[in-house]
């Protein structure tokens, strides 16, 4: 296809998305034609856009010179007949195949033979879309993330038949519009719904298997992994009636896939209409659309007199220990007095403490990968008594810092979850669907996790996240936790995990 710029966008559907992306396209220059097939649609869109500009400068992030150029350079169609001259058209209409491909049959007998056709799909297979066009190479996806003006990526995506100077072309548009452009292949989910299958789908596994309830996963995982918002207060804001939906179709379309396994309790509430925030409950409770807190119990004040720590704990944790003023037994074994706590990595405490000859009685795991300066997490094992349950809970609660107490878990909880998300991002570079840069970078801007996915196993250590996947392997015996062959040659050579091959 020809390489002339493209300064005349055509969208279809003038609905938040659509509207998004035509917002963009008027602040970076370009002429925006808008068709919707509701009755006054698409000149409601426009009218929204405009309040939406004059919204902008009256915080002072726009000139009034600025709205008045974006305003006059969007306006509505009554026809598809009307984008006959557009050098790009994105649709960005229900997410239904046939409509898709409908739309695009009819707009193939009306643009020029340089036009691409652009969706904005989100499921969809953009291989799928383009089948039956008389020219599908014209056809990629060009995938905006809701608020289009704020979240900064967009994922260009050649399908099977797509010539790749369109996907070219459309980086540049990408660019042009303010985002951070990434090529992916055709493949279930693109890079970011695919990257994002493992933060819910573990947590879900986790409060399942009883590990922990659904607050202290969100706890953890907010203020020991460091996400900025937990995985059930996400579900409760983006709606089970809209996520568990994507859950199920990539398992589906990966032809079940366990990596991407969905949870039997989404598709309980869903079927009960606990769906989230919207209707006033979903995994929490909603009063006026504001989440009910749910307080943590007070933490026992009876320390250990003292504590055997196992052999390479971090010294942070012998640190903690000084700060609550309790004595370390320093014996090559502990004494009957002392309460054991261990450090596993990939394993739960029950596997340590047999292997290292303990007294599962009086054994607690405790997580040492991540952050312990805002959250401490205690694991027991089934054998575990109250008193040294809470000795321990009183042990590192004692500098008034919350201490979650969790079941035995391989893994505990922090290391499952970014286990999981770094070992599907490996194996989305490893069947090359993006390059690894591109898939950091997109998953930053679309997820917004605490570090990109695989500069992530590099901080943490590739061999160490291939370790916990191996040990979760080797304890569940489930297939969802097999490490992708990225991450383990790279573990196994030394290499980043963002290293590309030759």
């Amino acid at each position: 296809m020809g390489e002339q710029s493209m300064n005349v966008l055509g969208l279809v559907g003038a609905g938040v998305m659509g509207m998004g992306i035509a917002q963009i396209a008027a602040q970076a220059g370009l002429t925006v034609r808008v068709f919707d097939v509701r009755e006054g649609g698409a000149a409601t869109g426009c009218k929204k856009l405009a309040e939406t500009l004059a919204k902008l400068q009256e915080k002072g992030k726009l000139t009034a010179e600025q709205v008045a150029a974006a305003t006059a350079r969007v306006s509505p169609v009554a026809s598809l007949a009307e984008l006959a001259g557009c050098d790009v058209v994105v649709e960005a209409i229900v997410e239904d195949l046939k409509a898709k491909q409908s739309l695009f049959a009819e707009l193939e007998g009306i643009v020029g033979d340089g036009c691409v056709l652009a969706s904005n799909t989100s499921s969809l297979s953009v291989t799928a879309i383009a089948a039956g066009l008389k020219r599908p190479q014209r056809v990629a996806g060009f995938h905006f993330f809701n608020p289009v003006p704020v979240m900064k990526v967009v994922e260009v995506v050649d399908g099977l038949l797509t010539d790749r100077g369109v996907t070219d072309r459309l980086l540049e548009l990408g660019r042009r519009l303010g985002h951070t452009a990434v090529r992916a292949k055709d493949t279930p989910g693109f890079i970011v719904n695919h990257a994002g299958r493992g933060f819910s789908t573990e947590a879900l596994r986790i409060v399942q298997e009883g590990v922990c309830d659904i607050p202290d996963a969100d706890r953890v995982l907010r203020e020991v992994a460091g996400f900025i918002i937990g995985p059930f207060e996400l579900m409760d804001i983006t709606a089970l009636d809209v996520s568990h939906p994507v859950m199920e179709s990539i398992y589906h379309q990966y032809y079940e896939e366990p990596r991407y396994r969905p949870n039997p309790l989404t598709r309980q509430m869903l079927s009960a209409g606990i769906v989230g925030r919207k209707v006033g409950r979903g995994f929490y409770q909603y009063d006026n659309g504001q989440r009910v807190p749910v307080p943590e119990a007070a933490a026992p004040t009876a320390k250990p007199s003292s504590v055997w720590l196992a052999p390479g704990m971090p010294t942070v944790i012998a640190d903690l220990v000084a700060i609550a003023g309790v004595q370390i037994d320093s014996g090559a074994t502990p004494r009957s007095d002392s309460l054991c706590i261990v450090a596993p990595v990939g394993d739960d405490a029950t596997t340590v403490a047999l292997q290292l000859g303990l007294d599962p009685a009086r054994t607690v795991g405790v997580e040492t990968l991540f952050d312990t300066s805002r959250r401490r997490v205690v694991m027991t094992t089934p054998a575990t008594t109250p008193a040294w349950r809470d000795a321990a809970h009183a042990l590192f609660a004692a500098d008034g810092k919350p201490v979650t107490v969790i079941r035995d878990s391989a893994g505990l909880v922090a290391q499952r979850v970014v286990a999981t998300i770094v070992n599907i991002a490996a194996d989305i570079a490893q069947q090359r669907i993006a390059t690894p840069a591109d898939i950091d970078r997109a998953v930053s801007l679309g997820l917004n996790y605490p570090f990109p996915p695989l500069a992530w196993g590099d901080r943490l250590g590739a061999r160490t996240v291939l370790t916990i996947l191996e040990r979760m392997f080797a304890f569940y015996g489930d297939a969802r936790y097999r490490p992708s062959p990225w991450l383990k040659r790279r573990a196994q050579l030394g290499l980043s995990l963002l290293t590309e091959e030759s």
